[in-house]
């Protein structure tokens, strides 16, 4: 298992709609991100900063997460919430969030 941690801006106004379409995910992007092996997955507002956690279960991150990028219902649901979002200007090429390093866990 695999924990992720990573982060992105969100754009003021939008914090309330963000909120609210995230208090009801279509069913469809729930089942793909099932799909693609991540559980336990939160995302976290402090201020206009995300914050978002997952456990990856798979055996292969870079083809799930490609197998999502890929999937129309997730493309149409990215349509709405990339909007509202601000990209860190600090993230690597091609992330849209961006990857932090954990610094501490404890089971």
């Amino acid at each position: 298992m695999q924990r992720v941690g990573q982060v992105i801006g969100i754009k003021p106004a939008k914090i309330e709609e963000y909120e609210e379409l995230h208090r009801a995910v279509w069913p469809e992007v729930l089942a793909m991100i099932h799909e693609c092996n991540i559980r336990n997955y939160s995302i976290y507002r402090h201020e206009h900063l995300l914050f978002s956690y997952f456990e990856y279960m798979g055996d292969d991150y870079q083809a799930d997460m490609a197998k999502m990028a890929n999937d129309p219902k997730t493309q149409e649901w990215w349509a709405i919430t990339a909007p509202m979002q601000d990209a860190l200007p600090d993230r690597d090429p091609g992330d849209w969030w961006k990857p932090i390093p954990e610094v501490f866990h404890a089971d």
